[in-house]
């Protein structure tokens, strides 16, 4: 590597806000020697440019001893992240490459046939006449053979120990914040009935000992021949190890006989591939478990005993970050914005903070174009959820009256509180303008709601990154709650244990703070932020500390707006929509003038039922379904914008409706 070239290999015409000056502090790290930089850029600085110039300076085959490194890498864990790399005109020489699944086979008879399901991996000995036209070897073989290769995290890590992506000069990892967390999911082995394909060949035993409940944990370095520490905490993963060898082998007796058949049905070839997948799994765990050398600390759950599922998770899996990600190249620059602590970063990922330089890059963005409103209504923590929901509720009608031509995002936090807010929205008549997703149709949702020109508001769930809704694709948005780890998971639950509270505060900090850049892309850009729960001001006062000086410049600044009543004709008044008769019989709600938090006059102890518009009492219509008369017909409006239906839901109903609908299937 040459650092010296990193300012010259800009790819853009003109350098934006700090990246000159970044660059020659990129520079200067390594030149200084530091074979890993830590880039701290905030959101919309511009990092996959930077990620470019840091590539152009790796060795080129032309100033390369034999058996040097040459190129660079690009990878990121997020599919959409690749995806703009892939369309940006000024990042054409970044070769992209992804997984068998996202090709289909070009051979005639072959109709929609994914390449990992083609003939090729039917056949044993397939020798196929085309692969020089198959768009996956095509693309492999483009970006195995030139000077920059773009990849997901996953396709990077699965390909460790390939002749065909060997090690390189330099690897780039945008969005490198949550490295730790995606190693640790990727090394995550899931043990359910439809991920282990002779589950019923085996018996699976009570692995805990005790049925129900959470299993063992234990670092590397177990006993082969039981729980020969004497130590019960280390019992449940021998047990563990001891059936993960019988399933291993079970599972080389399954694939043989598959790989001895001259041609495989896809649903075998299915079964073939996740039989070696697991195979693989099965002794990566193995091999370190049982290895006293190695940092791994290994946790098992198995909630429902004997037959039922078994998850074994790794914390802190260095070793695996060491084969799969620092033996692929030389140098490396991982580029954030959220990056909090240098030193708690560099232990998750397995390095030596002193080896390590950081580098950070200044916000540009004016502080007036991203402000953050404090809205909070409540705590939204499970045991206070059902009283605050409905307040904010009340209050996304009155931010939709002050937003009344502006899209707007809400995130949920999870899909049970994004029906519930939902069911919500549409008692308060404002279905008409409400867009939202469930798992099967988050990205075709996002995708609708981004090409509307209507002020939709999206009600959506896992969307705080890698999201660009520069100028009006988006305008404000809502955190209805503070995005807190489950504690219910095992290897949070572990870490609490030992009492790693401030790495538990920098998860949910870090959420926010990529959230809170969804809305904001580029200098002249502007985007509000409401900040709907009071747990976030409790997390801000915990990680004052790993608090970026840029994102404490916002919080400091953070006041409480003037918002206007939850009118619902108000917040419909930029759509062809009129409220729905429900919102009318909704009671009005008292605001306190100081702190903008409404006070229901109604009965908002009977777990919000007045607030739903409902006229019998809470004790007879408690088991009703949000937003129904006694009766249980849903409430319709009187507009044209589709009633009580979300824009969802007339979109679905329409595609059902269509005379080509069993054409197109569900949609």
């Amino acid at each position: 590597m040459d650092p010296d070239r990193i300012p010259a290999e800009f790819p853009a015409p003109s350098f934006r806000g700090a990246q000159e000056h970044a660059l020659q502090d990129i520079n200067d790290a390594f030149a200084a020697g530091n074979d890993v930089v830590l880039v701290r850029a905030p959101t919309g600085s511009g990092k996959s440019l930077l990620a470019r110039s840091i590539m152009g300076a790796a060795r080129s085959v032309e100033a390369a001893e034999p058996r040097e490194s040459t190129g660079a890498y690009y990878t990121t864990p997020q599919v959409s992240q690749l995806d703009d790399v892939a369309t940006d005109d000024l990042l054409d020489d970044l070769n992209v490459i992804r997984g068998k699944s996202n090709y289909a086979c070009v051979l005639p008879g072959e109709h929609d046939t994914p390449v990992d399901r083609a003939p090729c991996a039917r056949q044993r000995g397939f020798d196929c006449s085309i692969q020089h036209r198959c768009p996956y070897f095509s693309d492999r073989s483009i970006a195995s053979s030139r000077r920059f290769a773009a990849m997901t995290l996953a396709y990077f890590m699965q390909t460790a120990g390939s002749e065909v992506f060997g090690t390189r000069d330099v690897v780039v990892i945008d969005e490198a914040h949550g490295l730790a967390e995606w190693a640790e999911m990727y090394a995550t082995i899931e043990l359910t009935p439809d991920r282990v394909p002779v589950w019923e060949d085996v018996g699976v035993p009570d692995v805990s000992g005790e049925s129900g409940g959470h299993g063992g944990s234990r670092e590397g370095g177990g006993s082969r021949n039981g729980d020969g520490d004497g130590n019960p905490d280390h019992a449940p993963l021998d047990r563990t190890a001891r059936f993960v060898e019988q399933l291993r082998d079970a599972c080389e007796r399954a694939k043989d006989e598959l790989v001895g058949r001259p041609e495989l049905e896809p649903a075998e070839v299915a079964r073939r591939d996740r039989l070696q997948e697991l195979i693989g799994e099965l002794g990566w765990f193995l091999e370190d478990y049982r290895d006293p050398r190695s940092p791994t600390t290994w946790v098992v759950d198995q909630p429902g005993g004997e037959g039922t599922a078994i998850t074994i998770k790794p914390l802190d899996p260095a070793r695996y970050l060491k084969h799969t990600v620092w033996d692929r190249g030389n140098r490396f620059a991982l580029l954030s914005a959220t990056i909090l602590s240098k030193e708690a970063f560099c232990r998750g990922v397995g390095l030596d903070p002193a080896d390590v330089a950081l580098v950070d890059v200044e916000h540009t963005f004016p502080l007036e174009n991203r402000p953050l409103y404090d809205v909070t209504q409540g705590k939204m923590t499970y045991e206070h959820r059902a009283e605050t929901i409905p307040r904010i509720a009340d209050l996304v009608v009155r931010l939709m009256a002050r937003h009344p031509d502006e899209k707007g995002l809400i995130h949920a936090h999870s899909y049970a509180i994004a029906e519930q807010l939902v069911d919500r929205l549409r008692d308060r008549g404002v279905a008409p303008r409400m867009r939202s997703h469930t798992k099967a149709t988050r990205d075709d949702e996002l995708e609708v709601w981004k090409a509307s020109d209507d002020p939709e508001v999206f009600v959506s769930v896992k969307m705080e990154e890698a999201l660009d809704l520069r100028d009006d694709l988006c305008r404000w948005q809502v955190i209805c709650k503070a995005p807190y780890l489950n504690t219910n998971d095992s290897r949070v639950a572990r870490r609490l244990e030992e009492g790693q509270w401030a790495w538990y505060h920098r998860a949910a900090l870090r959420t926010v703070i990529q959230a809170c850049g969804r809305v904001v892309r580029a200098p002249d850009d502007h985007g509000t932020t409401y900040l709907a729960d009071d747990s976030l001001l409790d997390l801000f006062d915990r990680a004052r500390a790993d608090t970026p000086p840029w994102f404490a410049d916002q919080v400091a600044a953070m006041r409480t707006p003037d918002l206007p009543a939850a009118d619902p004709s108000a917040a419909l008044s930029g759509v062809n929509a009129t409220p729905s008769p429900t919102a009318a019989a909704a009671p009005e709600e008292a605001v306190d003038a100081e702190t903008e938090t409404p006070t229901a006059t109604g009965d908002a102890s009977t777990d919000g039922a007045a607030e739903d518009g409902n006229t019998e009492s809470a004790s007879t219509n408690r088991n009703s379904e949000p937003g129904t008369t006694s009766g249980g017909a849903r409430s319709t409006s009187t507009g044209g914008g589709g009633g009580a239906e979300t824009r969802s839901e007339r979109d679905a109903k329409r595609r059902n409706d269509h005379p080509l609908s069993d054409v197109w299937g569900d949609g």
